[in-house]
């Protein structure tokens, strides 16, 4: 009597009285848009099981996320040869002043320290995409100098989406009592000008851990309250 054959290949057994398995659904904490995308790889950095903060937020106030970042643009500080030596801005460009008097922070309302931060980040950013386009226009431009200027590029704008995520940035309604006659102006933000590559990335690791990582740990302590 000739054996049954097996299947070539095994099949799942359907479950029985019901429907076949759906995939499982996309977790909520998952954005459908695009924003936080470039951050979801660092999502596995992050323990399981913690119930504290929702995922995003607590995407933040884990401090490895801040410190790679940190590490990046001192990296990328150190790959010019320094400020003296280094490759040179066509042009000077207008970045935030990092210095922090602790006296002066520590007496901030959060919201003040939240405009100064988003402030300062923005300005940056806006730093760093005008040395990329010099640097693009450059016929001299080394290679790795673009990969670190076009990496800068990307974790700035992961950064703006992460500070949104934690109310950095001003809202519409927030906007337009700033802007009210009998409002208090807000202080300028202090600023400097930098004439190298190197100094442009000094400045945003300054930033990074100095006035970007103090506001980011007040705000995770009053989010795990």
């Amino acid at each position: 009597m000739e054996a049954a054959r097996a299947d070539p290949e095994p099949r799942a057994a359907a479950p029985v009285g019901g429907p076949a398995r759906l995939p499982l659904a996309q977790p909520a904490f998952l954005p459908e848009s695009p924003t936080l995308l470039p951050l979801l790889p660092l999502l596995l950095l992050l323990p399981l099981g913690r119930p504290a903060l929702g995922a995003a937020p607590r995407l933040i106030c884990d401090s490895r996320l801040l410190e790679r970042y940190i590490l990046e643009a001192k990296e990328a500080e150190n790959a010019t040869n320094g400020c003296a030596e280094g490759p040179r801005l066509s042009e000077n460009i207008t970045v935030p002043d990092t210095k922090v008097n602790f006296y002066v922070w520590k007496r901030m309302e959060v919201e003040e320290q939240a405009a100064e931060v988003w402030q300062g980040l923005s300005l940056l950013s806006e730093a760093v995409v005008r040395g990329q386009a010099l640097l693009a226009n450059s016929s001299q431009a080394p290679q790795p100098l673009q990969l670190h200027v076009d990496r800068a590029v990307s974790g700035l704008r992961s950064l703006a989406a992460l500070l949104r995520v934690l109310g950095a940035q001003p809202s519409s309604r927030q906007q337009e009592a700033e802007s009210a006659p009998e409002a208090s102006p807000l202080p300028p933000l202090r600023t400097l000008s930098a004439d190298s590559f190197c100094k442009l990335f000094r400045v945003y690791a300054n930033f990074l851990r100095g006035k970007l990582k103090l506001y980011a740990g007040e705000a995770c302590r009053r989010a795990a309250r």
